[in-house]
């Protein structure tokens, strides 16, 4: 049994997997696999020792020693699953440590094989998976065809770490730049920004840190070498270079681009901007079922209305028909002659049912002062009023 010990120390270097743990899963595996042989006393619970000296294993029914010709080839056996078992264990958590801390990553591999639509790799000491939601439309590949993705996901299972890739992921996109564009991977130029559609386009927004590069350029690279690299890896998804800026106007103008704009009413609070463009540069603007102002709309943060002339004018005169209308509705109503009851007073009573003089004049204080904007002096003052303007006019 010295064997056993020398076994599970070189596990502890090799594996990684701490000696009295083994030495705790040998002992009750081999204890378990005893009772199926033996027959004991119900109220007696066999235990299996373990020398950390000799290798020697010792089975107890209580407090005595059980000898027996059959435990010599219980315990081997037993150990010997048991090692098997904890090794396979091992593998697993290596893989799975090693594919989690490389979340984020790229790995280039080759594909194995494929199973309802998902893309299985083959990774060497395991496989990765590429779902379809995970995959680009417009991409076919074939069995042993080198595929590069995005480590997006590590999950555990019982068959094993279930590494998750992806060529969908937005980062997907990033990473190639940072291969492709020694600026970036340096610090040098900052992608602050991307928005994909899947297959079609991409934007990405850069930003230089050095006032001496052109961060647009060096993406797009001599004769846009490193752009065509990043197309060609991609399968022809076409990809827009936006020049970040802090002047929320420009960004907008250049997430827009080629589309020339007119003019753009920003809302910093809202997050929103109003643009208007020329006639014939609203279906450029808009891009092809709304994918250039949508893509725009994801880089920015922002929400993006595009408007011709025509549509902004009908839209502010609308708004100022709309804001007439609600003006006359207020003065129309009696309680707009109540001093004190402005616009948000009396919308707030109304909500609540109280829409006429009567209703206020005869109303319970108590739920008056419940009312939004209501102490109880005013609510006084409310009722007071209502009953005399209610006596004037009779």
């Amino acid at each position: 049994m010295e064997e056993l010990l020398t076994i599970l120390e070189q596990l502890e270097r090799d594996k990684g997997i701490n000696k009295d743990i083994l030495i705790e899963a040998v002992e009750a595996a081999v204890a378990s696999a005893a009772k199926k042989v033996w027959t004991v006393d119900k109220n007696e619970e066999i235990k299996v020792v373990l020398n950390r000296k000799t290798g020697k294993l010792t089975a107890y029914a209580g407090n005595q020693e059980i000898r027996s010709n059959e435990f010599g080839r219980i315990a081997a056996q037993t150990a010997k699953q048991v090692i098997i078992q904890k090794i396979r264990e091992a593998e697993k958590d290596v893989v799975f440590a090693e594919y989690h801390a490389r979340i984020g990553q790229l790995i280039t591999s080759s594909v194995y094989r494929f199973e309802k639509g998902t893309i299985i790799v083959d990774l060497g000491k395991t496989e990765g998976f590429i779902p379809k939601s995970e995959q680009s439309p417009k991409e076919e590949f074939k069995q042993g065809d080198r595929i590069r993705a995005y480590i997006f996901d590590v999950k555990r299972d019982t068959k094993g770490p279930q590494i998750i890739l992806s060529r969908a992921n937005p980062n997907f996109v990033k990473r190639l730049f940072e291969l492709e564009v020694p600026e970036i991977y340096e610090g040098i130029v900052e992608v602050k920004s991307i928005s994909r559609d899947v297959g079609e386009r991409t934007k990405i927004a850069v930003s230089s840190k050095d006032e001496k590069v052109d961060c647009v350029g060096a993406c797009v690279g001599m004769r846009g070498s490193r752009v065509k690299n990043i197309v060609s890896e991609l399968q022809g998804e076409k990809i827009d270079i936006v020049r970040y800026s802090e002047d929320m106007k420009e960004y907008i103008q250049a997430a827009l681009s080629p589309a020339e704009l007119s003019q753009i009413q920003v809302n910093s609070v809202e997050k929103k901007a109003n643009i208007i463009v020329a006639d014939d540069q609203l279906s450029l603007a808009i891009g092809r079922h709304g994918q250039n102002v949508r893509l725009a709309s994801q880089l920015v943060g922002w929400e993006l209305n595009i408007y011709t002339p025509s549509q902004w004018g009908a839209k502010v005169e609308g708004e100022k028909q709309a804001q007439k209308a609600s003006k006359e509705s207020d003065q129309a109503s009696p309680l707009a002659q109540l001093p004190g009851v402005g616009k948000k007073l009396l919308a707030h009573l109304q909500q609540s049912g109280y829409d006429s003089l009567e209703k206020i004049a005869q109303a319970n204080i108590d739920e008056l002062t419940q009312i939004k904007g209501l102490g109880k002096i005013k609510t006084e003052q409310l009722m007071e009023e209502a009953k005399k303007l209610l006596k004037d006019k009779k």
